[in-house]
């Protein structure tokens, strides 16, 4: 069974970022020789909407049969808004709490973010 992975836009824009490059590229020619599954959001397909063309193109380069897209559903809202509630995330954040409840309802195996800052 393949690695299922939740890539949000910034693992996208991390293959030209200086700091993520390598590992944004490796995830992305991964997903493109099949090697694993990434599984994409309705939130993610509008980020990538608004990217510049080389972030587009990227996107685009996976193989759709090693995509699988899921949907921002009300368990998800949900659950995104406990995540908030319960101050495991801020609330200036509630893209980021709903792309990791989309990762948790749909079972995801992992979730890969650059968006992150160290306290």
């Amino acid at each position: 069974m393949k690695l299922k992975i939740y890539a949000d836009t910034s693992v996208f824009s991390g293959c030209f970022d200086k700091e993520f490059c390598e590992s944004s590229i490796q995830l992305i020619d991964e997903f493109k020789n099949g090697d694993k599954i990434i599984t994409i959001s309705d939130l993610t397909v509008k980020e990538i909407e608004n990217a510049p063309d080389n972030v587009k193109a990227i996107f685009f380069s996976i193989p759709s049969t090693f995509v699988e897209y899921v949907t921002l559903d009300e368990e998800s809202k949900y659950l995104a808004k406990k995540y908030i509630a319960e101050q495991a995330i801020s609330g200036k954040y509630l893209v980021d709490a709903q792309h990791i409840a989309l990762s948790t309802v749909n079972r995801v195996d992992v979730l890969v973010s650059w968006n992150f800052r160290l306290l």
